[in-house]
């Protein structure tokens, strides 16, 4: 039986991850934090299939002990803040959880055990005002945000392990990917939780900041899988994951809004607010490497996520979608 450590594991892809996993067969570790600010709605199901461990990614001793008792075959590093507005608010912050807890924990791995096989979630953020469309692994990385600045470094740091320890660290260059447990700060749950509450009648507006922005979004479930192929390889080596294909929140807009079959333009009101300092150009992936190295394709369309997540919403209120 293998086993997986994954840092995160009560977010959006840690949870889908251990899912996985756990139907492969693997034995669950994960690392939380047991605070009262802590939510584990997402691994209520498995919770008693996975073995948690209170541990921090910002103390190193704390790590240490955790990578000795779970003695992981692979280790996933999800956790991070992974909300890119707030990086501007606490970018020291950022820069210690998103970074330097990279190098901790790949440290771990090089005194411990450096046969141990380490994904990296590293982000499309890093691209920033990309330099080639579509953007792949060769692609310069020039970040525009405190986010994206430590996700370099966590991305780099991986890489130079790799080459010097010969650690088996792969980086998974990840596009937006979405679910009904994407949190409700991001514009796509933002925008199908309070659909689902206008259908409802418990809600009559939504703010948002820039309509044009335009992302490649795809569908969280399928980009974990991405995660587990990248360290089944013989050699590791990074991946862009993503769909290829470009949609603004307009689109996004249209989308939900017609699930519920209503005008979009007379529920949406800009919040200049709600405006990044510096915002990304049209990012879209070109996951050619992916598909041809690990037969990995994105199975559920931009319309179909989008739709399982309104319907996800509604039925938290205790309805049912159209």
């Amino acid at each position: 039986m293998k086993r997986a450590l994954i840092t995160g594991i009560t977010g959006q892809d840690g949870s889908y991850l251990a899912e996985f996993l756990l139907k492969k067969g693997y034995k669950v570790f994960g690392l939380a934090r047991f605070s009262r600010s802590s939510s584990f709605e997402n691994i209520k199901d498995i919770a008693k299939d996975i073995t948690l461990f209170d541990a921090d990614l910002l103390e190193i001793t704390s790590l240490h002990r955790l990578v000795e008792e779970t003695q992981p075959d692979e280790v996933y590093n999800l956790g991070s803040i992974s909300f890119v507005p707030t990086s501007w608010h606490t970018p020291v912050l950022i820069a210690e959880v998103n970074a330097v807890s990279v190098a901790r924990l790949l440290e771990v791995l090089r005194t411990v055990n450096p046969k141990i096989k380490f994904y990296q979630a590293s982000s499309s953020e890093m691209f920033g005002h990309a330099v080639q469309t579509p953007q792949n692994e060769n692609t310069p990385l020039r970040p525009i945000s405190p986010y994206a600045v430590a996700k370099v470094y966590g991305h780099h740091i991986a890489q130079t392990y790799r080459e010097a320890y010969g650690i088996g660290a792969c980086c998974g260059m990840l596009f937006n990917h979405e679910s009904p447990r994407r949190g409700l700060q991001f514009v796509t749950r933002k925008v199908t939780h309070t659909v689902a509450k206008i259908h409802l009648g418990l809600a009559n507006e939504i703010q948002l900041g820039n309509l044009e922005a335009k992302r490649d979004w795809g569908y969280a479930p399928d980009y974990v899988e991405a995660m587990w192929m990248m360290l089944q390889q013989p050699e590791a080596d990074d991946y862009v994951i993503a769909t290829g294909k470009t949609h603004s929140i307009k689109d996004l807009l249209e989308c939900a809004f017609g699930f519920i079959k209503r005008p979009w333009q007379e529920y949406v009101h800009v919040d200049p607010s709600l405006l990044r300092p510096t915002d990304l150009e049209a990012l879209v992936g070109d996951a050619t490497k992916a598909k041809q190295k690990l037969n990995w394709v994105p199975k559920k369309t931009f319309q179909e996520m989008i739709c399982e997540m309104i319907e996800a919403d509604l039925k938290k209120f205790g309805k049912s979608g159209a």
